[in-house]
């Protein structure tokens, strides 16, 4: 499965997340993780993802929330930088995941 781009938006309220680097990485990847799971999927079986960050300087900062979301070794990730992210997010993440049958 291929899953888009997520950005930082809470669902509940359909506005970006208060906050800095760290705050919409983790609503960015609970997002992922919502799209994963309602399609029969789950963070544990993305094998790659992208990682799009307006400024590379935040990729600490970025990482350090990242790893927390995935059980074992976070899956194969590249990381570019990315001038005008949609509606100025910091982060943007898409995955490519396995459905489990």
């Amino acid at each position: 499965m291929f899953v888009s781009g997520q950005i930082p938006i809470d669902p509940q309220t359909g506005q970006f997340v208060a906050g800095g680097i760290a705050e919409q990485t983790e609503r960015v990847l609970k997002n992922l993780k919502a799209v994963l799971e309602a399609s029969g999927s789950s963070l544990d079986q993305v094998v790659k993802t992208t990682v799009f960050l307006a400024d590379m300087k935040e990729f600490t900062g970025m990482n350090e929330v990242y790893t927390t979301f995935f059980s074992g070794a976070p899956p194969a990730r590249a990381t570019v930088a990315a001038a005008g992210l949609p509606r100025d997010a910091r982060v943007e993440i898409e995955a490519v995941a396995l459905i489990s049958e």
